[in-house]
């Protein structure tokens, strides 16, 4: 059996990653804790801040996150972490904002690091209710009542993330609000996979990769929306929430401005491409990996389709198989080696 541990208030200055480990069933919450495995980013001061209460907030969260991913379907939390930490993969749960009954921050399941596929992330805010920690994930009822209501949301925040709940349960397939690639407008960038999974494997055919071209290199945000740095400060995935219902996600860049839920223009600096995998996945050349990503019917986070929707001014099409799908614009096609301009119109 793994030794236990209990995460103290006292923590260091310095101590940023503790092992989340199992707990006796009468200090856990309503879920099952999952073992040794949980990867957790809990700053000194938040530490201090949630006492005791951070381990069963880190199981809560992690099963959460643990009955979201496709990797870990079916899986209790205990064998999920054990399935995924025997692939070389990490559950990780960031702590990053906390009152003693209110926490909030980011939680991920790492890409397999054999494929250039994308990890599954999710932004969550958990409420301490009655001694039990509930936990609200990006998409779900939950997360959208505690946006509302929780007082570690900046107004700011609150204002465009109120009208992306809005907005996400009305998405029309052609309509993107106006969302730009994820370079400056009137520049290029060479287009080097077309349409494909965010894992790029399953899953609807969500992302695009770009490298090169006139824009010096330097990815920005498809649109206005709050930016958050889903590794931490120094990763390079970003993912901004635009208000008009969906989400871009940014990977394998570097030199990545640290966001933590903060408001951002159309167009601001994200970062430069690179070659990153803070979050797992592999990269064979500096690029962005780009997806377009949205909430169904029941409120769950998925990567959404590309296929007659225009992003940049462009409408992306599929291909026979992954990565060889193009995009049209007033009768110019554009395929996987050719440089494509992003326009707003």
């Amino acid at each position: 059996m793994p030794s236990k541990l209990i995460l103290k208030t006292a923590l260091t200055v310095g101590s940023l990653l503790l092992a989340a480990t199992s707990v006796p069933a009468t200090q856990a919450s309503a879920v099952q804790a999952p073992t040794s495995g949980v990867t957790v980013k809990l700053p000194a001061a938040v530490a201090g801040t949630l006492g005791v209460s951070s381990k069963s907030l880190v199981d809560t969260v992690a099963a959460d996150i643990l009955s979201r991913s496709h990797d870990a379907k079916g899986l209790t939390p205990a064998v999920a972490v054990s399935k995924l930490s025997s692939e070389g993969r990490k559950v990780v749960v960031d702590v990053r904002n906390a009152t003693p009954t209110w926490a909030r921050g980011v939680a991920y399941v790492e890409a397999p690091r054999t494929t250039e596929g994308s990890p599954e992330g999710w932004l969550y805010i958990a409420r301490n209710v009655d001694g039990h920690w509930v936990a609200g994930l990006e998409g779900d009822r939950t997360f959208a009542t505690y946006v509302a209501t929780s007082p570690l949301v900046g107004q700011a925040e609150r204002q465009t993330m109120t009208a992306y709940a809005d907005h996400k349960a009305n998405l029309t397939a052609a309509n993107t609000g106006g969302l730009l690639l994820p370079w400056m407008p009137d520049y290029y960038m060479n287009l080097t996979g077309g349409p494909h999974a965010s894992d790029g494997a399953t899953g609807y055919w969500s992302s695009l990769d770009f490298s090169g071209g006139n824009a010096s290199g330097r990815v920005r945000s498809s649109g206005s929306g709050t930016a958050t740095s889903m590794c931490g400060a120094g990763g390079g995935w970003t993912r901004v929430i635009h208000p008009n219902g969906f989400s871009t996600d940014y990977y394998h860049m570097w030199n990545a401005t640290y966001y933590n839920g903060t408001a951002v223009g159309s167009s601001a600096l994200l970062g430069n491409i690179g070659m990153d995998t803070c979050a797992g996945g592999s990269a064979t050349g500096a690029h962005v990996h780009w997806s377009l990503r949205t909430y169904d019917a029941n409120y769950n986070g998925t990567y959404t389709w590309l296929n007659g929707r225009t992003i940049g001014g462009w409408t992306w099409w599929n291909g026979s198989s992954q990565y060889t799908g193009c995009a049209t614009r007033l009768g110019v096609t554009a395929c996987p080696g050719n440089d494509m301009y992003n326009r707003v119109s």
